[in-house]
């Protein structure tokens, strides 16, 4: 792998990390944003420090061969770490054995770094090794418990991802269920990375030669990896949050019939905030409720109930549900009470309206208002309404079996 292959990757996690740096100030005690964040820090700081290039600058300014080895080690049980703390507090759970569960992993994994450096202080690595230092002192006393050390927190880390992944995804559908195994395949990669780097070893141990294994084969398998993983984690929340964006806008078309039903009817008014088009999804839906709710209020004299009752009849009659058939009750009165109106230009059945009059039964939510609008582009009961009230004064048995 060549040296861009290190530092594209670790350009992208800076970029990700910068766009997600304002949600973080914004929910600073949410222990997973602060562990995403941290996960994010940490893979864009491994391809950084694991560059040859960054190797041969740290050796340089530390004035000390090879000071990079247990640097990049740390970052990468670091990196175990922040993984398994995420996909922790990712599943959730009581927040008290989320805490106790994720200290348990960064301690563990302290451990394992603070030993890592005792190790390095310990050996004797006086050649500078940019890219094979593994292999160079797999036989060297010391260095060689350091580099056995982190293949082994490496592939235990690993391994408790995939278990942990596995199982969750066992249990899930949709996105997350993609993202979950999208992360255990990456997490697979690093087992094969450290699988990798074992043979190397151990050949060289055995007086073989297989370094170009982990020179060459096993940065790329951790690579590949690392950038799967990250694919893995990003992959539901950002396709939920699509999801969720599409399920607004559609929710927005729908109200569409129910809403240019209505809007000419509701009553002027001077709004302090103005909705724009380019205005947020769910405030263009709650705005085109409003409007709705306005045009019904205007209508309210022009209710009828044995309209909505016999709308009902006919509703279930032809095979619609209970909630479909309310719907299309409702919708066909909203449609004969409209009429109504347009036949009433001087206002005479507002001034005398009863207090009595009923207003539609299914308002209560916007899931209504979509069931509304539709019927009134789809079902027949309403067209009957709206033919039947459009030619002159309402027949109320104009839905009854003859």
């Amino acid at each position: 792998m060549d040296d861009s292959g290190y530092y594209i990757p670790a350009l992208a996690m800076a970029i990700a990390l910068a766009v997600k740096t304002p949600a973080l100030l914004r929910s600073w005690h949410d222990p997973l944003q602060r562990s995403v964040c941290t996960l994010i820090a940490l893979s864009g700081l491994v391809f950084f420090f694991a560059a040859p290039p960054t190797i041969a600058d740290v050796n340089r300014l530390t004035g000390i061969a090879n000071a990079s080895a247990p640097l990049v080690y740390g970052l990468l049980g670091a990196l175990s770490a922040a993984c398994l703390v995420v996909i922790i507090h990712w599943r959730g759970g009581p927040p008290g054995r989320l805490r106790r569960t994720a200290r348990r992993w960064i301690t563990g994994y302290g451990v394992v770094i603070v030993a890592l450096v005792v190790l390095f202080v310990l050996g004797d690595a006086p050649e500078e090794r940019l890219r094979d230092l593994d292999t160079y002192y797999a036989n060297t006393p010391f260095l060689r418990e350091m580099i056995v050390l982190y293949l082994v927190s490496l592939t235990v880390g690993g391994v408790a991802m995939d278990v942990m992944c596995w199982r969750w995804a066992l249990q899930v559908r949709g996105w997350l269920r993609a993202g979950l195994l999208i992360i255990a395949l990456g997490f697979l990669c690093n087992i094969l990375y450290s699988v990798t780097k074992f043979a190397a070893v151990v050949a060289r141990w055995s007086g073989g030669n297989l370094d170009d294994l982990s020179t060459y084969v096993a940065p790329a398998m951790a690579s590949a990896g690392m950038q799967l993983s990250a694919l893995g984690f990003c992959l539901p929340p950002v396709c939920q949050r699509f999801g969720d964006l599409w399920s607004t806008w559609s929710t927005y078309r729908r109200l569409g019939p129910l809403w240019h039903e209505l809007r000419p009817l509701a009553p002027p008014k001077d709004r302090a905030v103005r909705i724009s088009w380019w205005s947020p999804a769910e405030l263009q839906v709650t705005q085109r409720e409003s409007d709705i709710h306005d045009g019904m209020l205007a209508l309210y004299p022009y209710f009828d109930t044995e309209i909505r009752a016999g709308a009902y009849e006919a509703a279930v009659a032809a095979g619609s549900d209970p909630v479909q058939a309310q719907a299309e009750a409702d919708a066909a009165m909203v449609t004969a009470a409209v009429r109504a109106r347009a036949a009433d230009p001087e206002g005479r059945v507002i001034s005398s309206a009863s207090v009595d009059a009923a207003p539609p039964a299914s308002t209560e939510g916007p899931r209504d208002l979509v069931r509304m609008s539709l019927a009134l582009r789809q079902s027949p009961v309403v067209a009957a309404a709206s033919f039947a009230v459009s030619g002159g004064p309402l027949n109320r048995g104009f839905f009854r079996p003859r």
